[in-house]
């Protein structure tokens, strides 16, 4: 049987936001390693936490880590990417500066670009066909044309 999505509620929105985002170490260098993603796991988790946001898969390799957010339609997505990105290279580089440093990243963990897909739902052909299929009243013929300007 299939479930419904968990719904996120709030005072005037149901919501149901979910982001695949996708981050790769500067120059693609393989500068991660075990104890550096479960810590970044962490920290990451708080930052999620600090945007009412919740995170709910983390995992990544040596030059790259993939995670799912759930949020809230109050974050923007650049915003939470921003401070995932910023504090997690904050506390990684003072925490492994003997690791990060070995790799010549200049002081930067994360490459500035990143990829963030929304994910979650049926597929946009499904939604379509839904929207086409909805009944439209019909025009009334006695009513005059209203303008929209």
């Amino acid at each position: 049987m299939i479930s419904e999505p968990e719904y996120r509620r709030g005072r005037s929105v149901v919501s149901a936001l979910h982001v695949h985002l996708v981050f790769v170490t500067r120059y693609r260098r393989g500068v991660l390693d075990d104890a550096m993603l479960t810590r970044c796991e962490q920290v990451m988790r708080g930052v999620c936490t600090d945007f009412e946001a919740e995170l709910i898969e983390f995992n990544g390799e040596d030059d790259h880590l993939h995670l799912l957010i759930e949020y809230p339609p109050k974050v923007p997505i650049s915003k939470l990417v921003n401070s995932l990105k910023g504090v997690s290279a904050r506390r990684l580089h003072y925490e492994f500066t003997g690791r990060a440093n070995r790799h010549h990243l200049n002081g930067h963990l994360w490459s500035p670009s990143y990829l963030a897909a929304s994910c979650g739902g049926a597929p946009l052909s499904i939604i379509k066909q839904y929207i086409e299929q909805q009944r439209r009243p019909p025009r009334n013929p006695g009513r005059p044309k209203t303008s929209m300007r």
